[in-house]
């Protein structure tokens, strides 16, 4: 089951003056950033709001670090903007595999390493509308030490 909307994924030519738009026009701070080799983006983490299943919602802002990544290729056909939308859900295996049952291809086989430790994978947007998708299983949230 899909529990909530995880994130918006936007793709950016560069990540620093897309972060200070967001922080100046909108008050949006840093949760979370790092560099994910595997898919050549850099990336920040939004946080926007917390959620009902404990987990939040965020915008996810990428910058490619490398020409042949996805997101590089995609900013050259379509420049900056909205790449993908991200549902969350406790178990991204069993939701691919039930999506996958009804028609729609999923594009990695077993799930890959996400954001923040969390687990992906994504829906073809040929089979979604036009709309990239990804499935989203959190990392287990750590409660800070006292």
């Amino acid at each position: 089951m899909l529990t909530r909307i995880d994130h918006i994924g936007i793709a950016c030519f560069d990540l620093d003056k897309t972060v200070e738009f967001y922080r100046a026009t909108y008050g949006f701070e840093v949760f979370h950033s790092e560099v994910n080799e595997e898919q050549g983006v850099r990336e920040a983490m939004l946080k926007i709001n917390d959620t009902s299943d404990g987990g939040a919602s965020y915008l996810q802002l990428l910058e490619p670090t490398r020409e042949d990544s996805t997101v590089a290729k995609w900013l050259a056909k379509n420049g900056e903007g909205v790449h993908h939308i991200a549902f969350g859900t406790a178990d991204v295996d069993g939701e691919a595999a039930d999506i996958r049952d009804k028609g729609v291809r999923v594009l990695y086989e077993e799930p890959r390493r996400g954001s923040m430790g969390s687990r992906i994978t994504f829906l073809h947007p040929k089979d979604c509308h036009g709309v990239l998708t990804e499935l989203v299983t959190s990392a287990p949230v750590e409660s800070p030490e006292h």
